[in-house]
């Protein structure tokens, strides 16, 4: 569709992720709803073989995997799944782990049930202009979803000790699934997602965080770092109060840049030295908006953020089967058409 446009090159995300100035401005996305493809492919995209190919005629310089696994979560569906086959929303009032009985009898999953097929297929069909990003995420999330967030907020002053083996047995599953993929070297990128704030602050005290959550970052980042690979750190919400957290763990880029919680030229301004930045075309508008409005948005954004490099261009969370495809393509198609330096 895009490929006459630019050619592909994963240098250019690799550098932009370091904080450096490529020869453009790359794109990034945390995902693409599978109906977003079928609609602008005109049939399903399912294989790792037409993922790649998909991505690679949007003009993306990288196919990004995750390894499988199955976790039992809090999770409710809608009642009228012909509108959201596959939404769902964590219950805030019900508990899988409520006390120390459930927690011995919640099936935690195991290292060995960690599933890298679909990682190891497109490690051999990656082409060698692209690059593979691994990702996962959620060891925060999972813990509170698990537990249901009320009996998880009164469980952090009641049982303590409680929520402090839920983070470490999560926290080890996951983690190890960073560690399968820094060893293997095909994997260019290593990217993980958790929420940690909303809109309006942080989910929890920071000093929580830095007890429980951080220091799963920071091993991830070290994993990077041995490496010497980009390591991306996805949260929607306000992040200022944490923002040294993160930049101690390692990180090199940060993702979604929500604009309802932070503005992208101050983020820019206060942290462009120190930190990449991805994201930020709000997802509100490319649901609603013009096509004129969604490229003149995205002119905003490569002027204030991408001018010197350090910043990829993408949605402020991930590309969701709400939105009208035009406006997914038109932000795609300005990027690659007048995001050169």
């Amino acid at each position: 569709m895009f490929e006459h446009l630019r050619k592909i090159d994963f240098e250019r995300l690799d550098k932009t992720l370091r904080n450096q100035k490529a020869d453009a401005i790359p794109l990034i996305e945390l995902g693409i709803h599978p109906d977003i493809k079928r609609e602008i492919t005109g049939k399903p995209v399912v294989t790792v073989r037409e993922d790649i190919q998909f991505m690679r005629s949007l003009g993306y310089d990288f196919l990004k995997v995750q390894p499988r696994i199955d976790l039992e979560l809090n999770r409710k569906k809608a009642e009228d799944e012909s509108k959201a086959t596959d939404r769902s929303w964590s219950s805030e009032h019900d508990s899988l782990v409520k006390d120390w009985e459930s927690f011995e009898a919640y099936p935690f999953p195991k290292r060995e049930d960690i599933n890298y097929s679909r990682l190891e297929e497109a490690g051999k069909l990656i082409p060698d202009d692209m690059g593979i990003i691994g990702q996962y995420g959620d060891i925060y999330t999972t813990v509170w979803e698990t537990m249901g967030f009320e009996t998880f907020s009164m469980l952090m002053y009641e049982e303590p000790e409680l929520v402090a083996e839920m983070f470490r047995r999560i926290g080890d599953v996951i983690y190890s699934m960073f560690e399968v993929m820094a060893q293997m070297d095909f994997v260019k990128v290593l990217w993980y997602s958790d929420d940690i704030a909303y809109s309006s602050g942080l989910m929890v005290d920071p000093d929580f965080l830095r007890e429980h959550f951080f220091p799963w970052l920071k091993k991830i980042g070290k994993l990077a770092t041995a490496r010497n690979i980009p390591f991306i750190y996805h949260s929607d919400g306000v992040l200022y109060d944490v923002m040294e957290d993160i930049l101690d763990c390692g990180v090199t880029a940060l993702h979604p840049l929500e604009p309802i919680s932070m503005d992208i030229d101050e983020l820019k301004t206060r942290y462009g030295d120190k930190i990449a930045l991805c994201g930020g075309i709000d997802v509100d508008q490319l649901a609603r908006a013009s096509t004129d409005t969604i490229r003149n948005l995205t002119r905003k954004y490569m002027r204030i953020a991408g001018n010197n490099g350090g910043w990829a261009a993408g949605s402020s969370n991930s590309i969701t089967e709400y939105m009208k495809t035009e406006n997914v393509l038109a932000m795609i198609e300005t990027v690659l058409k007048e995001g050169t330096y």
